[in-house]
């Protein structure tokens, strides 16, 4: 099916009409620069390295506790003091029913993180991921020597 142009009756229009596809491009646009930075969730931290380690899962609906190398505490990017630490997880997470995970920086006391950790138990948490990175591999290394 085409349309009529102009002067030629008879003639067909062989041109698309690229103005919906822009349209739709820029909304996509839109919505993925809107989206990106939430992707990652809490503060920035240095995580330690394990050989056993699993994504945050993407599908379920979770929280994320950080403690930074300075010892703040994060709930996901709000700052949270130890004291009203409990509360705050009582009321967003287990009143909600959300899973929790802690990403502790490597450099924090592992006392502070034991207290964090005491606090979630506290709160009526039973199960609390911990978020660690994979080692990087070290073939490079072992070429070297």
């Amino acid at each position: 099916m085409g349309m009529l142009s102009g002067g030629d009756k008879d003639g067909l229009l062989a041109e698309i009409n690229v103005t919906p596809f822009v349209d739709v491009m820029l909304v996509l646009l839109i919505i993925f620069m809107v989206t990106a930075p939430m992707l990652t969730q809490g503060v920035q931290v240095e995580l330690p390295q394990t050989k056993a380690v699993q994504n945050l899962p993407q599908d379920k609906d979770h929280l994320v506790l950080s403690v930074d190398a300075q010892g703040h505490i994060f709930l996901d990017d709000y700052e949270v003091q130890l004291d009203q630490l409990e509360d705050m997880l009582v009321k967003h997470v287990v009143e909600q029913k959300k899973e929790l995970y802690l990403r502790a920086d490597k450099a924090v006391n592992y006392g502070l993180v034991v207290e964090v950790m005491g606090e979630a138990k506290a709160a009526g948490i039973e199960t609390l991921g911990v978020v660690a990175e994979q080692p990087k591999k070290r073939d490079k290394d072992k070429k070297a020597n």
